[in-house]
Parts: structure tokens; C-alpha cells; sequence
């Protein structure tokens, strides 16, 4: 009986964070006036300016036709569906994460940190970003292959804090709390309860392409083919989700893809931006019938990392959380096999948990 609801209460949270898909059979108000098969039709900045991502009462995606939330797709998943990775389960190790923090304090220019899952620490001369952090085990029945054997504490307080998205392992509160209440937040559209929860109120929303500017720095919001949930009755995507592109004040530009599925706009960002460092969440891709419409997979990963037109890619978004079928090491195994045989391997920089790189 344990064991039966251990799995209802994975299928639960895998139904908030993963694939669920479906086609839709509804659209809204707002997508009549203008359907997925005609976006082609305008621009990446075109499609924001219009707001066609903006439903009445929930956001919408433009670049998908699929919808989400669908709980019977998650059983199939978890239930019937055959899992050609199980054998690699017992290859997985727990690798406590260890970060010495004073190499990249006393560093005067960027660095980026891998933290765990998708959390990065970018320092930018004398601030500190941080996206996405995620410090700790979300839920019980979700191990933590990555626990960070040091005190939080000792984390630099970081100037701001960037959320992607609504999912669990995206938005922490736990997490949130443990930074200090005034720590300024940028965000997506919506999530005025998580953080009146957590305190957060130094916040600047962000709608797709809107920008916030510290003096010397620039953090703009970018669309990408995912979506948000975080609580099913309330149902899907009533907040924002995105990308982030940050101009640095080192003067690189770091790409900072979050969730995504793949789609058809990486190209019109690679036009738009001068890319040093893509950093694509690689993780949760398989099987692709389910994961496909939210995550991107590793060839997947190098045809978009082709069209930014990007310097360098780095993966995240692995090794903490089995979140998909393939194992948790997996995806830096898969990526460099990709990029090898696109002749790109040179230009992939893997860092494992803890690890910084300076640049």
C-alpha cells in the first residue's frame, strides 16, 4: 500500500513538472485570432509584441500544440509504459557536492558555477546572479543524487535571483526562504502567491523580450516552447515561463535556456544575440512520446545549439533528480557523443556538480 501511494505522489509531481501532453482540443479565445500553423508568419519579437501568448484567464503556448496536465498520460508513463534504462539504474552514485567559494569571490571578472540540477551561480565582476535554486531533496520520493555537503550559508548572497518557471525543481521554496526576504527576484509573469509565501517581494515581473537593467548589466526574458503548473486543479500556465539571455558586464553574453522543448525560434535568437556561452537544461528527455513536447534531448540539443550560433554550450539540468527514464548520468555521456559527431566537441565545456567555470 506504501509503495502504491509513493507512486500516486510521484505521478503528482511528475504530472506538475513533466510532460503530460496531449493535443489540443479546445483553444482559446486569444489563439483563434491568430493559430499555431500561421505564427510562422511573424517574428519571434512580433509574437510577443502581439501577445498572442496572453490568454484570458492563462498564458498560452505559441510554438506548441499541445496542452498539459494530463494525469492518465503520466500512469501510461509510469504504469505501461517499458523503460529501456532500468538496467543503468545500479550505474548511478550519490556525489555529494562540494564548492569552494573564495577562488570565485576573489575573481574580478565572470565566472559560472554548476550549483546542482538546473541551479547556476554566474558572478559578474562584483554581483552575484543566481537562476533557478534548488538546494535540497523537493520531495521525498525524489532522490537526490547531488546533496550539497556544504553549509548554505556560505553561499554568496546573490544580487538577483533569477525563476525560469513554476515547476518544483525550478521554483523551491524552501530554497527561497533561505536567501534573505529582501533579495531581489526576477521572474516571468505571475507568481505573486509563492513568493508573498516565501516573503519575496522585491520583485521585477518580466513578459517575453521585456528586459531589466541594473546599470551594467541586462536580463531579458525570452520565449520558449515549455510551460508551468504548480498546482492541478488550479490547471496549467497561470504564469509565465522563459528563457533569459543576460548581457554581462564582463562584456559575454550568457544564453540561459531553462526548460524547453525544442522548436523552430533558436535560430531568430542566435540573429538577435552574440552568444559566448549557451547554457541548455539537458535532462527528464526520455521516453520522447511523453517528454518531447518539454524537454529538449541531446541531438536536439546541438541542433539548437547550432542555430544560437553560440561560442560554447554548457549542459545542466542533470545528475541531481531522475526526473525522465534515462539514468542521471546520461546526459553529458549523450551530449558529447552528439557534439562529437557534429565535429563540435571542442567547443562543449562540461562541468560537474560544484565546479566553476572562469571566464
Amino acid at each position: 500500500m506504501r509503495k502504491f501511494l509513493d507512486l500516486g505522489k510521484k505521478a503528482v509531481f511528475l504530472h506538475l513538472l513533466a510532460g503530460c501532453t496531449n493535443p489540443k482540443t479546445t483553444p482559446s479565445q486569444n489563439a483563434e485570432e491568430i493559430r499555431p500553423s500561421s505564427f510562422n508568419d511573424f517574428s519571434l519579437r512580433e509574437l510577443a509584441q502581439k501577445k498572442v501568448h496572453h490568454g484570458q484567464e492563462r498564458f498560452l503556448n505559441p510554438f506548441s500544440t499541445k496542452e498539459h496536465g494530463n494525469m492518465l498520460r503520466v500512469l501510461r508513463w509510469k504504469l505501461f509504459s517499458e523503460n529501456k534504462f532500468k538496467a543503468h539504474y545500479d550505474e548511478e552514485r550519490v556525489i555529494p557536492v562540494s564548492i569552494d567559494w573564495e577562488p570565485i569571490r576573489d575573481h574580478g571578472s565572470l565566472s559560472v558555477t554548476f550549483v546542482k540540477h538546473a541551479s547556476v551561480m554566474i558572478k559578474d565582476q562584483d554581483r552575484y546572479i543566481l537562476l533557478d535554486p534548488v538546494f535540497s531533496q523537493i520531495f521525498r520520493f525524489i532522490k537526490d543524487f547531488t546533496p550539497l555537503e556544504f553549509d548554505i550559508e556560505k553561499i554568496p548572497r546573490p544580487d538577483h535571483v533569477l525563476i525560469s518557471h513554476g515547476h518544483y525543481d525550478h521554483l523551491d521554496t524552501d530554497s527561497l526562504a533561505s536567501l534573505q526576504g529582501d533579495t531581489h527576484v526576477v521572474s516571468p509573469l505571475g507568481y505573486d502567491d509563492v513568493f508573498a509565501d516565501v516573503k519575496m517581494s522585491n520583485r521585477t515581473q518580466l513578459d517575453w523580450f521585456s528586459t531589466f537593467e541594473d546599470g551594467r548589466r541586462e536580463i531579458t526574458l525570452l520565449p520558449c516552447d515549455h510551460w508551468t503548473m504548480r498546482n492541478p486543479i488550479e490547471g496549467p500556465n497561470t504564469s509565465l515561463w522563459g528563457s533569459y539571455v543576460l548581457k554581462t558586464a564582463s562584456g559575454p553574453t550568457i544564453y540561459l535556456s531553462a526548460d524547453t522543448a525544442y522548436f523552430e525560434r533558436f535560430r531568430e535568437i542566435g540573429e538577435e544575440y552574440s552568444i559566448d556561452l549557451a547554457i541548455i537544461n539537458l535532462g527528464a528527455y526520455e521516453p520522447r512520446w511523453f517528454m518531447a513536447g518539454s524537454h529538449i534531448n541531446p541531438r536536439e540539443t546541438v541542433r539548437a545549439f547550432k542555430e544560437l550560433g553560440a561560442a560554447r554550450l554548457m549542459i545542466v539540468h542533470w545528475g541531481t533528480f531522475r526526473l525522465g527514464d534515462e539514468p542521471v548520468h546520461f546526459p553529458p555521456r549523450d551530449i558529447k557523443r552528439e557534439m562529437e559527431k557534429e565535429g563540435l566537441a571542442h567547443q562543449l565545456i562540461h562541468l560537474n556538480h560544484g565546479e566553476t567555470l572562469f571566464m
